[in-house]
């Protein structure tokens, strides 16, 4: 039997091959539901859900020399490069991803989103 007669053998023009493809991919769409749009959704995500995040509020930054780190006390004060006001960087797993405000929530500090960073 020659490779021609093998139906395992892929056609050039799109046999047994082709087929096996196309049936492939409609499985993979079948398992990763997409919205109505075609685009993924949150749901698709499901399987990262518990995947745990560092998540850092950056107020600001600054450069000493040690000499001066080793001088400070209690009460010292340390001029930062931002003005108050100043929108503070949100870090995730040390990636920009936002700015945003310091706010108050009951007795403790929080964020408020203004500004999501586009990947890229």
């Amino acid at each position: 039997m020659s490779d021609t007669d093998d139906p395992t053998v892929q056609d050039p023009d799109g046999g047994l091959g082709s087929m096996l493809d196309g049936l492939e991919e409609m499985q993979a769409e079948e398992k990763a539901p997409k919205s109505e749009s075609g685009e993924k959704t949150a749901d698709d995500l499901e399987a990262v859900f518990d995947v745990p995040v560092r998540i850092s509020a950056v107020l600001g930054r600054t450069k000493m020399p040690v000499s001066d780190l080793l001088e400070m006390d209690a009460g010292t004060v340390v001029e930062l490069d931002r003005q108050v006001g100043e929108a503070i960087d949100i870090y995730v797993n040390a990636r920009l991803v936002a700015r945003g405000e310091i706010v108050l929530v009951e007795d403790k500090l929080g964020i408020t989103m203004t500004e999501i960073i586009k990947a890229g």
